[in-house]
């Protein structure tokens, strides 16, 4: 399967801080790869040297079999950019955005009038289509910034961190359109914080920290790395949390971790969920009061913890945000 998305070694620094270290990204056609990463990982910078926006200091970089550095005009015309932040003009309705797009990709007035209108319908804000953007909601401007950068029906889109501060449903929302445009055969770079997301989107997650690759597989390859399932119990005093981590160790598969604060003791465990009858039977016969209990699987956090040591969380040096919801 050719990779629409390829880039070798990508470098990019900023004084003493490498955002990007050698880098390398493959993305066949037709294919989503998730980027996963905590703020200033490098994510928005590879994104930006990938839409030409920002010029790497080394390595090599193609889209659609265009090379980005030597001909950045080409690569433009075949992709869309939708940033962490909704870039849509707050004076203009939701149509005169996705219209002044089109028109400035050459498509002409009544082409760019009907595709306006056709992804307004698309995107669930024909209602809002006379509305000025800024009495949009915070959902509905992300989903006119995605509109935008599929005025021109681009083969290859970068989105970066698209659902970041939006409400669960406009989350959901967003990633049924997200997969109906793979599913229609447009090739995704996607960055994001959540597991979640690339765990619902991604045939493939790269996970990088410090603008290097620390892990890279299926959802599932690395909630694996982080310790497959756990047991989490939540005990009713403190004085119950000594008996209660001996029982987990005695079952787990991995070290017990005790937050003291709340009372919560998880361990990471093989067996699903007969090991959790099993903790019970035994944190009862120890007369532990169990409050709450459950099975889960590994958070994006765990994943981090385990690969990096530090959670997503973690504040680092912000990276330059990736403006404009076109390119």
């Amino acid at each position: 399967m050719t990779n629409v998305i390829q880039a070798t070694g990508l470098v990019k620094r900023y004084g003493k801080i490498h955002a990007l270290d050698g880098l390398d990204l493959a993305v066949p056609e037709g294919t989503v790869l998730g980027m996963l990463g905590p703020n200033g990982a490098g994510k928005t910078t590879a994104v930006r040297v990938l839409a030409t926006l920002l010029e790497a200091d080394a390595g090599t970089a193609f889209v659609a079999g265009i090379d980005v550095r030597a001909h950045p005009a080409q690569v433009r015309a075949k992709i869309g950019l939708s940033g962490q932040y909704a870039a849509v003009d707050e004076y203009l309705t939701g149509f005169e955005n996705l219209d002044m797009v089109g028109r400035l990709y050459g498509l002409g007035a009544k082409k760019s009038r009907l595709r306006a209108r056709e992804l307004l319908e698309r995107f669930s804000l024909d209602d809002a289509a006379d509305r000025t953007a800024k009495t949009y909601s915070g959902g509905m401007r992300r989903r006119l910034d995605l509109a935008g950068a599929l005025v021109a029906t681009p083969p290859v889109l970068f989105l970066d961190e698209p659902t970041t501060g939006l409400d669960p449903r406009s989350r959901v929302e967003m990633w049924d359109v997200i997969t109906e445009l793979v599913a229609a055969g447009t090739t995704l770079l996607l960055t994001t914080q959540y597991l979640e997301e690339a765990d619902r989107l991604a045939n493939e997650i790269l996970v990088i920290d410090h603008g290097r690759e620390i892990a890279r597989g299926t959802s599932d390859e690395l909630k694996a790395q982080a310790g497959g399932e756990r047991v989490e119990i939540v005990v009713g005093s403190v004085a119950d949390i000594s008996a209660a981590r001996e029982i987990l160790a005695g079952l787990g598969d991995g070290e017990v971790t005790v937050e003291t604060h709340s009372r919560r003791l998880t361990v990471p465990v093989a067996g699903g969920s007969g090991v959790l009858i099993e903790a019970l039977r035994r944190l009862d016969a120890a007369h532990v009061a169990v409050l709450d209990v459950g099975m889960r699987r590994p958070t994006l956090d765990d994943v981090f913890l385990g690969l990096t040591g530090h959670s997503t969380e973690l504040d680092q040096a912000p990276e330059p945000a990736t403006s404009g919801a076109q390119t």
